[in-house]
């Protein structure tokens, strides 16, 4: 026979372990997380590299809250954050950012674009330069209601909603299934063990 105050302790017990489970499996993670990009590949930031910095950028997606590393030689060569124009005239007097150790890392704090320039003017006149363009933050929307997609003249009491499923929460649905059905075979193992 089982005595009602353990099973109702065990019950309680295993009910908030099921809930943290449940609320740990189906809980967002983070949609994209920083990323930490190498300029110049294994190579750096250097003077003729073999690909232009600005082909290695076009082929990749920078996010709000990435870091460029730029690795170089201290005391022959820095990297400058410059506008437009200065970045264009490799103009090296006017920089909104001087960075020199030989080993910077810059974080991308804002969408749009950002210029990079060599602190040595003939390294930027013969290339050492880079354009990286970060992508606008992309918060998830919802859909305007049904009934707002319909025409004025259509008389909605005739229509029946029918609602697709979303493909961004596609995801997070599965996430929420999977969870159930763990915390769902957990309650049968708990009971049966409460039984014997």
């Amino acid at each position: 026979m089982i005595r009602s105050g353990i099973v109702s302790e065990s019950f309680v017990n295993l009910f908030l372990v099921i809930v943290c489970t449940l609320l740990l499996i189906s809980s967002p993670s983070s949609e994209t997380e920083a990323k930490k990009f190498q300029v110049g590949g294994k190579e750096g930031w250097l003077l003729k590299p073999s690909e232009d910095y600005n082909h290695w950028a076009a082929k990749l997606r920078f996010q709000v809250n990435d870091t460029l590393h730029f690795k170089y030689n201290n005391g022959s060569d820095s990297v400058l954050a410059v506008k437009r124009d200065d970045y264009d005239l490799c103009n090296v007097n006017n920089p909104m950012q001087r960075m020199d150790d030989g080993d910077t890392t810059f974080k991308l704090s804002n969408s749009g674009p950002y210029f990079f320039i060599s602190g040595n003017v003939e390294n930027c006149k013969n290339g050492e330069k880079l354009i990286v363009l970060v992508m606008a933050v992309r918060h998830k929307v919802a859909p305007p209601p049904a009934s707002d997609l319909l025409p004025r003249e259509v008389d909605r009491s005739t229509l029946v909603p029918v609602h697709a499923p979303s493909k961004a929460n596609s995801g997070s649905v599965k996430r929420v299934g999977v969870g159930f059905g763990v915390g769902l075979l957990m309650m049968y193992l708990s009971f049966g063990a409460w039984l014997v």
